[in-house]
């Protein structure tokens, strides 16, 4: 028995390239779909998809490193294009640790800075020369963490401010 083939010469160039379309819309929806049971379609992000802490290491070889180049810029670990900055200052590696955004206290995040090579100072989206101080303050509850292993961890979830009444 003779197995069927396409006659036309469209069919045969058509053919295989829309069951190869049609393959990857399949996988396309089935992991959208894993996605979309990973989340459970909530609008809030999850612990699986976006930890609230971040393990840094060590702190020694961590402070070693701040102390040679500078503090740490690091990309968006607070959400909404919030790039944060770890600095160490102090001789004990266990102790002197400070979490900033990566923008001046006075302006907001559209306000990016880069840091000057292995130095302690940034240049701002305006030119301007800033010390580590200058930034601005992270949310409450983003914070560095030592734990008494000597491991490094980034508390990266805010809490959201009490509200206190008067009466």
């Amino acid at each position: 028995m003779r197995r069927p083939q396409l006659q036309s010469t469209l069919a045969r160039a058509v053919v295989p390239v829309a069951a190869g379309i049609g393959f990857f819309a399949v996988v396309f929806l089935l992991l959208w779909g894993v996605a979309a049971v990973i989340s459970n379609n909530s609008d809030d992000t999850t612990e699986i998809l976006a930890p609230t802490y971040q393990e840094m290491g060590r702190v020694e070889p961590i402070a070693a490193t701040i102390a040679d180049g500078g503090p740490i810029i690091l990309p968006d670990l607070v959400g909404d294009d919030r790039h944060i900055v770890l600095d160490h200052t102090g001789a004990d590696p266990e102790q002197g640790w400070a979490i900033y955004l990566a923008h001046p206290a006075d302006r907001d995040a559209t306000c990016a800075i880069t840091q000057v090579r292995n130095s302690r100072q940034f240049t701002d989206c305006e030119g301007r020369t800033l010390e580590v101080a200058d930034l601005a303050e992270p949310p409450r509850g983003v914070s560095p963490i030592v734990g008494g292993d000597g491991l490094l961890t980034l508390s990266l979830r805010a809490t959201p401010a009490s509200t206190t009444s008067t009466s």
